[in-house]
């Protein structure tokens, strides 16, 4: 029983796997939805109301728009008046301070100032001029504190004089004027003026000297503000200021028609329907239709998710038999959710700053751009629920999406994305301008608000590169800047080919050439077909000697070994190529070509010398063939043509167009009769385009070229030879 299980459980793992994937997807897309019930009818301001006559199902309320509303609440913001505080303790605490400091600092300063310290004339009390400049300082203390100084919070820094404010006195509150009350520099400024004037007339020295004897006081620090912002009463008056808003402008009765069919939607009638639309779902959300709407969201999410599985199981079968890549591609589709979910949640962000573009850039990348097209539709539609005007919504990022996918069809560079985020934003900047226009026909009530948010939308497309090199290491997906950086010739492995086998790495650029022209023509991936080209060959480092590209003339070391052994250090380059691809950690799609490339093919001419010398002997089963497996992919089966066909054009003795025909049909033809292909998806179509594509790349390759004449030399005559003499 239990071994039945487990065989049964292995032979169904995947299926299972993947099944749960989708249902855990399901789950939670269902669970971010909204749960309130969807209005049933669609409309856009300035387009004719599509449906018939709309007569009110009920009374309800019509709510004011939320630009009404923000301008109530700035007016009335506008002519609020903030809360200040008046602190009696400062001015005893402060002028206590200064008496102390100047009582103790006096003495010191005899000698710096000696007209200070000398006594006042026509006085009968004998007093320092000194004595009268502190009581001067402390009766301007007092009338400053008495007048009140006031240091205003940042938001009320540029207020006209004529700001009123509230100012809190005890148990009263007082209106009060801004310019009624001094500044810390004003009240300085105040002070040492006051002390100045107070001295009368004297002499220019003493005043240099009563002004310098000001400066050293540093009558600064005795100032600080005795009216203070009051933050918590200012808010709480400012809650209950905003609290008596009305939130509704009128009522609409039942049975009142509310428009008719073709009638355009304007303004007043937007509001109508906008007040409708949330009454209708208000009231559908209640505990007894919650159950229903629930039930309602899990079937509508479910059918999506089917819709995306039946196109994968066919239309993109590789993507569908690679769990790592089904779980990524709903990954994607639930995390867009996700983000729209929680901005939803916060209220006030606008959906329209979230990079929908991301989905299809890094499915582009990764996969094709019918997938990414496909996914990014099916994650629009269902966000849209989120959306407050679904129409206007989905009509924007439609456009954006195909955008994004043209301008990123091969991504190569970090610039390619700054100028798909580019394209992205005049594409968001382009339709909404339209749609206003039309819905508004006014240019000058186009919202600048949104090109800020489609501003916001595009710098945020630049966090595909990052999540691109994530997605990379954690599914083992290979982007078109890894190709690049694989198939460059500095890379350590290609490296170390074209040093020990100098041959070999010249036949895998030809064979790289060849094959990358090929996939341009039947839409396979270039990018990955040349990388998997300059690698197909690298075990031959291991024993390049024995391989004819790399051997000198005159020399071949298979002269010495029977034909079995030849054979078999020849087969073996495919596996010693697997084992050095990982060890150097080559992806696992490039090692594909190194398996796949000779296929379960023969190492025909030691198998062919080999029952030539021995007509009735049977070799071993894998004696003179590759292991394989046979190509898979596309790319894998375009490598093995262009492989073949390359290496067989070096030992061709004449090539004109008819041998070179005959070569690319010949071996292609061979391939097929022994099954070769069987396992890749590549109709017999594609497979007569890359024939073609080989044979005119071979020619151009071999093409015969003119022979130069050679310039013969002119014979001097015998009167030219005379008077040269």
């Amino acid at each position: 029983m239990s071994d039945w299980f487990f065989k049964s459980w292995k032979k169904y793992y995947n299926t299972t796997y993947r099944v749960l994937a989708f249902i855990f997807a399901i789950a939670l897309v269902t669970y971010l939805l909204p749960k309130t019930a969807k209005f049933k009818y669609e409309y856009s301001k300035g387009l004719p109301w599509p449906h018939k006559t709309l007569i009110a199902p009920f009374d309800f309320p019509v709510y004011k728009s939320q630009a009404e509303l923000n301008r109530e609440k700035d007016s009335l913001l506008n002519s609020f008046r903030p809360y200040f505080v008046l602190d009696t303790s400062i001015e005893t605490k402060q002028i206590a301070k200064f008496t102390s400091f100047f009582d103790n600092t006096i003495a010191n300063l005899e000698t710096k100032y000696p007209e200070l310290f000398k006594h006042k004339k026509n006085k009968k009390v004998k007093r320092f001029y000194y004595q009268e400049i502190k009581d001067d300082i402390i009766y301007s203390l007092k009338q400053v504190y008495f007048k009140g100084v006031i240091e205003l919070p940042d938001e009320y820094l540029n207020k006209p004089p004529t700001f009123e404010l509230n100012l809190i006195k005890g148990n009263i509150v007082e209106p009060s004027g801004l310019s009624e009350f001094l500044t810390l520099k004003s009240a300085y400024q105040q002070i040492k003026i006051n002390t100045l004037n107070g001295l009368g007339n004297m002499s220019e020295k003493m005043f240099r000297e009563a002004q310098a004897f000001l400066s050293d006081l540093q009558l600064n620090r005795f100032i600080l503000p005795n009216i203070n912002f009051d933050k918590n009463r200012t808010e709480i008056e400012k809650e209950n200021l905003l609290k008596n808003i009305s939130l509704t402008s009128g009522k609409v009765l039942k049975g009142q028609r509310i428009i008719d069919t073709g009638e355009i939607v304007d303004g007043k009638t937007e509001k109508i329907l906008d007040s409708l639309k949330k009454e209708y779902e208000a009231r559908l959300g209640t505990t007894t239709g919650m159950y229903i709407i629930l039930l309602a969201q899990t079937l509508m999410v479910t059918l999506f998710f089917i819709i995306i599985y039946l196109f994968l199981f066919y239309f993109r079968k590789d993507v569908y038999h690679n769990i790592l890549s089904v779980v990524f591609i709903l990954i994607m589709v639930v995390f867009m959710i996700s983000t729209v979910a929680g901005i939803y949640s916060l209220g006030k962000i606008p959906l329209f700053i979230i990079p929908f573009a991301i989905l299809p850039i890094v499915v582009r990348i990764f996969f094709d751009s019918r997938l990414a097209f496909f996914l990014y539709i099916i994650t629009i539609i269902i966000s849209a629920f989120f959306a407050g005007n679904s129409f206007l919504f989905v009509l924007l990022q439609i456009p954006a999406g195909i955008v994004a996918i043209f301008s990123l069809f091969i991504m190569v560079r970090r610039s390619q994305l700054v100028r798909a985020a580019l394209f992205i934003f005049i594409t968001y900047s382009l339709f909404y301008t339209v749609i206003a226009l039309w819905q508004e026909g006014d240019i000058r009530k186009i919202d600048p608000r949104y090109f800020g948010m489609f501003a916001i939308n595009s710098a945020l497309i630049l966090l595909a590169y990052p999540l691109i090199d994530i997605f990379e290491r954690t599914f083992r997906f290979l982007s078109d800047v890894t190709l690049m950086e694989l198939s460059d010739t500095n890379h350590p492995l290609l490296r170390m080919l074209a040093e020990k086998a100098p041959g070999t790495f010249q036949h895998s650029i030809q064979v790289a050439n060849l094959a990358q022209e090929v996939a341009y023509k039947i839409n396979a991936n270039p990018m990955l077909v040349r990388a998997g080209a300059m690698y197909h060959d690298i075990g031959k480092t291991v024993s390049p000697i024995f391989f004819t590209e790399n051997q000198a003339a005159g020399f071949n070391p298979h002269t010495e070994l029977d034909f079995e052994e030849s054979a078999r250090i020849i087969i073996s380059h495919v596996e010693d190529g697997v084992k050095l691809a990982r060890k150097e950690n080559l992806p696992e799609q490039i090692i594909d070509f190194i398996r796949t490339h000779h296929g379960t093919t023969k190492t025909k001419f030691f198998f062919n010398s080999y029952m030539n010398e021995n007509p009735d002997a049977k070799p071993e089963k894998g004696m003179f063939s590759y292991p394989g497996p046979t190509p898979f992919t596309k790319e894998t089966a375009i490598l093995m043509m262009a492989d073949s066909i390359e290496a067989a054009s070096k030992s061709m003795k004449h090539y004109t167009d008819d041998e070179i025909d005959k070569l690319v049909e010949g071996i292609i033809t061979s391939q097929l009769k022994e099954n070769q292909f069987i396992n890749a998806p590549i109709t017999f179509k594609e497979i007569t385009q890359a024939k073609e594509i080989l044979k005119q790349k071979l020619k151009n390759i071999y093409h015969a070229r003119i022979q130069y004449p050679k310039l013969k030399k002119k014979k001097k005559n015998k009167e030219e030879k005379n008077n040269n003499q």
